[in-house]
């Protein structure tokens, strides 16, 4: 029998999630809800399945096993909770939410119901990515000294001026750092484990309209002891591929987008060599540099397969609700940083007090 799933929102990610299903045997788009009927309905019209008029009627739909929230991220956490209430699995893109008590309260809704909680977090499952995570859990690296995360991006005042949304603290809860840059904030936490203090600064310098930030520097101690650095802005014209670099006593390695750009060790074997050779040009898009739609959708294909085999018991969650709220902590940690200009521990006890006067971000006219 086929899994169903169910789409709320129907923006552009949404067709992201779209192609996924379709590209899984055994998965099938059953409806979507979006505020808009239009928007539903073009949606379902390019992807199939049926336009609903509400969320309930969504919910209600027999075939439905999985919903997928693809709204503003301010607003993950209502669908989110009644799909979870009506015994539906949930997939929710990325950030899990804007505020750790959002998170928490999805997580909750999520345990209390008995279904499965995904984060959207696709840059985990490239081959790129797997291969550097498990070059470090097998202690190639010797002592980790340095994890750097660059995401240096273009977005034209067009995009924000495009949805009354974007870059405003409600709904898209930050700028440069909690929309775009996320993805690999998620991926050095990953990779180089638990961050335990941080400072930031942050600023809006190139766009207007906007509440939040378009450049933020953070410099980072992870719970290892080395250090680190995430740098994240919409204004570096023309926009360049995200990058990771992880430094160690024994190696270096550097992946940019899905490409390994950089695998040196003390004791370099044949593999590696062949390695850095054959993950050489495998990006296949823009990455989201310039183009928020310049992105594949095959890695979001892999995170709904691994999903389905989830909830069906076949292996364990691996990007659960406690990994998606685990980069929104650390973001909010960077605009706190940022905010007050001191060093800031993790984990954070509660929610930071951010808004324009409070995150280092010089409010200009609207």
């Amino acid at each position: 029998m086929a899994i169903g799933f169910g789409i709320v929102g129907c923006g552009m990610i949404a067709n992201f999630h779209a192609r996924a299903i379709a590209d899984i045997r055994g998965a099938q788009l059953v409806g979507a809800y979006s505020r808009s009927r239009k928007s539903s309905e073009r949606f379902t019209s390019e992807h199939g399945g049926t336009a609903y008029n509400s969320l309930d009627q969504l919910l209600t739909d027999p075939d439905l096993d999985v919903v997928t929230i693809c709204t503003p991220s301010g607003a993950h956490m209502e669908p989110a909770i009644a799909a979870a209430n009506a015994k539906k699995h949930v997939i929710v893109e990325k950030p899990l939410e804007i505020t750790l008590k959002r998170c928490d309260s999805i997580i909750d809704a999520c345990k209390r119901n008995r279904v499965k909680l995904f984060t959207i977090f696709p840059s985990r499952y490239h081959q790129s990515s797997k291969l550097l995570k498990k070059a470090i859990d097998k202690g190639k690296f010797g002592k980790l000294t340095i994890g750097d995360a660059y995401v240096k991006w273009f977005r034209t005042q067009q995009y924000y001026d495009s949805g009354a949304w974007r870059g405003t603290w409600d709904l898209d809860g930050g700028g440069a750092l909690m929309n775009q840059a996320i993805h690999n904030v998620d991926l050095l936490s990953w990779l180089m484990g638990p961050v335990v203090e941080i400072t930031a600064q942050a600023d809006m310098l190139a766009h207007k309209r906007i509440d939040v930030e378009d450049v933020v520097v953070a410099t980072l101690r992870f719970a290892n002891g080395a250090l680190g650095v995430v740098e994240a802005t919409t204004a570096a014209f023309p926009g360049a591929l995200k990058k990771i670099e992880i430094h160690g006593s024994q190696g270096s390695a550097a992946i940019e987008e899905e490409d390994i750009i950089t695998w040196d060790f003390a004791r370099m074997t044949k593999a590696d060599k062949d390695l850095v050779e054959k993950m050489a040009g495998t990006t296949q898009t823009g990455g989201g540099a310039a183009d928020p739609a310049a992105i594949g959708h095959q890695a979001h294909s892999a995170l709904f397969r691994d999903a389905i085999r989830a909830i069906q018991g076949k292996s364990s969650n691996s990007i659960d609700g406690s990994q998606g709220r685990l980069s929104v902590e650390i973001i909010l940690a960077i605009y706190k940083a940022a905010a007050s200009g001191r060093a800031v521990q993790l984990p954070l006890n509660k929610d930071p007090i951010l808004s324009y006067r409070k995150t280092g971000v010089r409010r200009k006219k609207r």
